[in-house]
This record gives C-alpha cells, sequence and structure tokens, in this order.
C-alpha cells in the first residue's frame, strides 16, 4: 500500500505523461478518489492500474460491464466465463471494470456526472503512472439528418450554440476551454469502420447539450415554449453547422481530456433521427443492436492497436485485414443476455 503520492515523482517529475494541473496536489499525504471508492493510501495504484493503455467510458453501469467481457474474449485475456468485478463496488456512483490493459468505465448521464468522474478517473491515471493512454467514449445520441444505427466519431465537440467549446463557471467567472479531439484517432476509427459492412460510419460535429429536453429542441418534456417549426429550423442550423448527432457528454470530455493531454475520441451510435421525431419507436431488440455498434467498433480498435503494438508497428488501416471483427454477444459471459433483460436503452447516455 502506498502512504502517499509524493514517491510517484523523480527529480520531481510525474512518472506519468498524464497531465494534471492542481500544484494543491502535491501537498496532500494522500488523495481519495472518493467517488471511484478508490484512494492512494488504500490501493497500489501502479500495480492495479499502471498497465492501462485504453479507457472507454459509457454512461451505462451495465453496458460497460458488457464491454469488458466482450473485450476480454476479444484479446483472449480470460476464460469465456470469466468474472470481472466492479472495482468500484464501495459506492453506488460509477462502476469499473479491468481487462489487461483494458479499463472500462461507466460515467452516468450528463455533463456534471461524467465531468466527477473524469476528474478521478485523470488522477487515477496520474498516480497509476499510465503512459500512452486512449480514452474512448462510447454512447447513444440523437441523430441529424442521419439513418438510425449510423455510427458517429465526433470530428468536435460543438456547444448549443454550435462553438467548439466547453464553458464552465468557476469562482463566479466564467473560463472557456478547447473542445479539440485527437483527428489522427478519428481517422484511425473511421479506417477500423471500412471492415464492417453491417453498418454506416461517418466522422462529423457532435453538439452536446446540457439538457435531454429542452437543450435538444425536444417537444415532448414537461415544458416546451417553442413550436414544430422552431424546433426544426434550430436542428438546421446544427446540421448547416456540421452537427450530425446530439449527446450530452462530448464537450466536457473532450475540455478534459485535452487538458491532460489524453487521445481521446467519441464513438456514437444514433437511435433516431431527431428532424423525424423525439420518442424512440424501434423495437427493444433493434436498440440494443444499435447500442452493440460502437462497441464492436472500438473493440475491433482496440484489438487492431494491440496486434500493431506487438509487433511493434503502428496501426494501419490494413491492419488485420481479411478477420472479421466480432460483435459483442461472442463475449459469452452472459452480460448481453444479462443487458437485454436487466437494461431499460437509455435514449441519451
Amino acid at each position: 500500500m502506498t502512504s502517499g503520492f509524493n514517491d510517484e515523482k523523480k527529480g520531481g517529475e510525474s512518472c506519468s505523461n498524464v497531465l494534471v494541473h492542481n500544484p494543491n496536489l502535491d501537498a496532500m499525504k494522500e488523495d481519495i478518489l472518493y467517488h471511484l471508492n478508490l484512494g492512494t493510501a488504500t490501493h497500489d495504484l501502479p500495480a492495479i492500474f499502471g498497465d492501462v493503455k485504453f479507457v472507454c467510458v459509457g454512461g451505462s453501469p451495465l453496458r460497460m460491464k458488457a464491454f469488458i467481457e466482450f473485450i476480454g474474449h476479444e484479446l483472449g485475456l480470460d476464460e469465456p466465463k470469466a468474472d470481472y468485478p466492479n472495482i468500484c463496488a464501495g459506492t453506488d456512483r460509477y462502476a469499473m471494470y479491468k481487462a489487461g490493459p483494458v479499463l472500462s468505465v461507466s460515467h452516468g448521464m450528463g455533463t456534471p456526472s461524467i465531468a466527477i468522474m473524469l476528474h478521478e478517473l485523470i488522477k487515477l491515471l496520474y498516480h497509476a503512472r499510465c503512459t500512452d493512454v486512449t480514452v474512448l467514449r462510447i454512447g447513444t445520441s440523437g441523430g441529424i439528418g442521419l439513418k438510425p444505427g449510423t455510427v458517429v466519431i465526433t470530428k468536435q465537440a460543438l456547444d448549443a450554440r454550435f462553438l467548439p467549446r466547453f464553458e464552465q463557471v468557476i469562482l463566479g467567472k466564467p473560463v472557456v476551454r478547447s473542445t479539440d479531439l485527437d483527428s489522427d484517432l478519428a481517422e484511425e476509427l473511421f479506417q477500423c469502420s471500412k471492415d464492417f459492412d453491417e453498418f454506416e460510419t461517418v466522422i462529423s460535429n457532435t453538439m452536446c447539450t446540457m439538457d435531454f429536453y429542452e437543450g435538444q429542441a425536444r417537444l415532448d418534456g414537461a415544458f416546451c415554449s417553442y413550436t414544430e417549426e422552431d424546433k426544426q429550423n434550430y436542428l438546421k442550423e446544427a446540421y448547416a453547422a456540421g452537427v450530425r448527432n446530439i449527446e450530452m457528454e462530448s464537450s466536457v470530455f473532450a475540455a478534459m481530456c485535452k487538458l491532460s493531454g489524453l487521445k481521446a475520441a467519441v464513438v456514437c451510435v444514433t437511435l433516431l433521427d431527431r428532424q423525424k421525431g423525439d420518442q424512440l419507436s424501434s423495437s427493444h431488440e433493434v436498440l440494443y443492436g444499435y447500442q452493440q455498434r460502437p462497441q464492436m467498433l472500438v473493440g475491433h480498435f482496440i484489438k487492431r492497436r494491440l496486434n500493431a503494438m506487438s509487433r511493434g508497428v503502428l496501426s494501419s488501416p490494413d491492419a488485420d485485414k481479411g478477420r472479421h471483427p466480432s460483435r459483442p454477444e461472442a463475449a459469452g459471459a452472459g452480460g448481453a443476455a444479462d443487458l437485454r433483460q436487466q437494461e431499460q436503452v437509455e435514449q441519451q447516455a
């Protein structure tokens, strides 16, 4: 067990290339990651998490459990019936699972929830001395002008005014941060998507809102002060700004990953075309199939990356060419079946 984390530095420099921008941390004898039920004094973070190279985050705990079962099987890390314990079992805020170099973490719904998780996740990676980490958000969204089931890789996260920024009030003053994402990573994911013929994938801008109903121009909330025409005009403006999907986490995700020096990407499937309606009418089975698509793409990307790393070469569009990527059900650990039975499909996560 570590008594603190001052010993994580050599010559005044962190052993991790994950950046934190908080001089107060140096004066702390212990850092309690409260919402993850982890800490520098209670857990040997480098021993537990030091080998992490990929962090996948998504809204639902059950979805992230299913994903770790899928990726664990895909990478041949465990037996098909292997159980993955929730590392954050001591709290009901978030869930975390690990399979080899892959960490799977739930973040809840909306900007405040994912921001809290990211603060503690970034510190976790820093304390664990992780290097060369890639972070990917996998989730669902509402589409604009896209066929339901289309996977969107975010080019840039825009706010509700179609600006590439995340604004937060700190000490009563607005602080604006960039929402740039790694373009090379987005392109690599897009090249991976060409191995799938059952769904379309695009790279485009994503609009991140602070609300699911009025903030996304829905007409079916408890309150609505605008018309169908107003809604359609707003969505047309969004489309003209290059927006092809709407969700509630990408802007703060992009901003915080950029600040911490982490390469990051957002991969979300569209569950419906918002220009044609607000409520989900597809069956649970169809929606569940849509939800698997980002998992399939990201899992394929991770497998290809690790194969390239093991050969000592950079990942390329031709890596693993000819191998048909697997579906999450192939995990065989009961996660997919359990998810069907237990999880109500989230409209936005």
